[in-house]
């Protein structure tokens, strides 16, 4: 019994040290050697300073700007360490609520758009932190982005153009936008 006890612990101390340490360490090691980028945090720095992550969507509701996805974190939107959906249901008075009340917004924000609300821009997604939004979201607030900037539609679907992913491997997920960059980009342009 003494010598499958002292084997146990044996076992327990080597595979702690290797699962433990030494794996961690060296998928550490790797990552900040092939991907240092994403490995901490795919930070965007713009003159020095850091202004977000590409990997988390940031809050945006001045309208020279592209809007982001909602988020459903708590406390606060776009809460990085408390990634969740709302888990409001289609039929909940809330998410009704919550959608009218974004969609209210969109047309305050541009009354003279009738165009249709793409649903990306009156839900959230199931992480509540959606970085991006998809090109015919971004076509919606292309026309009021460029009037309340004094520049043209064109040069801002440009932007948008430049700032658009296609498919992973031409053929997973969908075609998005990314929102940070997008409006960075703008405001690099020197404009309102």
């Amino acid at each position: 019994m003494l010598r499958q006890l002292k084997s146990a612990c044996l076992s327990l101390l080597v595979l702690t040290i290797l699962t433990g340490v030494l794996y961690p360490l060296l998928v550490t090691a790797v990552a900040q050697l092939v991907f240092p980028a994403q490995a901490n945090g795919s930070l965007l720095v713009q003159n020095g300073a850091v202004v977000g992550s590409a990997l988390i969507g940031q809050p945006f509701d001045d309208p020279k700007y592209f809007w982001s996805r909602i988020s459903a974190t708590s406390p606060q939107a776009y809460n990085g360490t408390s990634s969740s959906g709302s888990n409001l249901g289609p039929l909940s008075d809330d998410l009704m609520s919550a959608v009218q009340a974004r969609i209210d917004a969109l047309h305050a924000a541009d009354p003279g758009n009738t165009a249709p609300i793409p649903v990306d821009l009156v839900t959230a997604s199931a992480s509540g932190l959606d970085p991006h939004i998809s090109p015919a979201a971004a076509r919606y607030q292309a026309e009021r982005v460029a009037r309340v900037r004094g520049i043209a539609v064109s040069a801002v679907l440009d932007q948008v153009a430049r700032h658009t992913h296609p498919r992973q491997l031409g053929v997973l997920g969908e075609p998005v936008v990314e929102v940070l960059p997008l409006n960075l980009a703008l405001d690099a342009l020197g404009l309102r």
